[in-house]
């Protein structure tokens, strides 16, 4: 259901919750950010209680989709499928052999692969934080163990929030350690709320990405207002951190984002811990790479005729 006036929105969302009773199927309902805060009459009444009609079943038919299963699943040949294997009677099956991994010696780090190692830091006790920009595209391909929190924020594109949302969300919630994905040009927007993390005594993982500038910006218009000043990252957070538990590191390659990470994940466990990676200014993903594309078209057409 889409909501975008006042006037149907009471029998839209009703409808939709309806539907979604009788067909115990999930719904999305769609409202403009602008209409909930505004009073409207039809919403002034009580609600419509629901009342479902109880589901009737066919008893022959259930016993003949039961005896037809169990034909099939006593048959000689039958097939097995587990979570890792597929066990057929009779048959073999043959895994797909893949080609091991080959990386070259202190070879640039890519963001994909940070993504694979950052994949195996997740777990139900920790919570990861995706800045706005590339991150939005990036850590969307994670997947989350059951108790994995995901924290991103991408409805009014405020770059930098993460540094803060990171602080907030350690303190509230001390039990998981928190890993933040940022970019550099949106740390430098907030870098201040890293003294807070240092005073409350937090323990969460930075994963700073230094790229040299806006990256989601550069893709939607390429200008060079876009390529910010760099710092020394992990200078600054050791200059401000002073006798505060924190660790930092500096990262340009696959096998010193190992090391990095077994000490952040070990030795310093319950330290602060900001890794900077350096990685190439033009690594993106393809998805980012798209919708800087049709962003692009969207904000270069003409104003319309007033």
């Amino acid at each position: 259901a889409v909501v975008n006036n006042l006037e149907d929105a009471h029998e839209l969302i009703d409808t939709a919750i309806s539907t979604a009773l009788k067909a115990s199927k999930p719904v999305n309902i769609s409202i403009s950010c602008n209409l909930p805060a505004i009073p409207h009459p039809i919403f002034g009444s009580d609600p419509v209680r629901f009342t479902l009609s109880p589901k009737l079943s066919n008893k022959m038919g259930l016993e003949a989709a039961v005896e037809a299963a169990a034909e099939f699943l006593n048959k000689d040949k039958t097939i097995i499928v587990q979570p890792d294997r597929v066990s057929i009677t009779n048959g073999i099956f043959v895994p797909v052999g893949h080609p091991l991994k080959t990386v070259e010696p202190k070879q640039p780090l890519r963001v994909d692969v940070l993504l694979q190692y950052i994949q195996n830091m997740l777990s139900s006790e920790t919570t990861i934080f995706a800045e706005a920009g590339d991150s939005w595209f990036n850590y969307q391909k994670l997947k989350l163990p059951t108790g994995c929190g995901y924290e991103f924020q991408m409805q009014h594109g405020s770059i930098g929030w993460s540094v803060g949302a990171t602080l907030g969300y350690a303190q509230a919630v001390p039990e998981k350690r928190e890993i933040a994905c940022i970019s550099d040009g949106s740390f430098q927007v907030t870098a201040q709320d890293v003294p807070a993390m240092l005073r409350c005594g937090q323990k969460s993982i930075t994963f700073l990405i230094n790229n040299g500038g806006y990256t989601i910006e550069v893709e939607t218009h390429d200008r060079p207002y876009h390529v910010i000043k760099n710092w020394n990252y992990t200078g600054l957070v050791e200059a401000i951190h002073t006798k505060g538990k924190c660790w930092t590191a500096k990262v340009c390659c696959e096998e010193e984002l190992i090391k990095a990470i077994e000490r952040a994940t070990g030795a310093m466990k319950d330290c602060l811990c900001f890794i900077e990676v350096i990685v190439h200014k033009d690594d993106t993903s393809k998805e980012l790479l798209e919708w800087g594309c049709r962003v692009a078209a969207t904000n270069g057409r003409p104003p319309y005729p007033q």
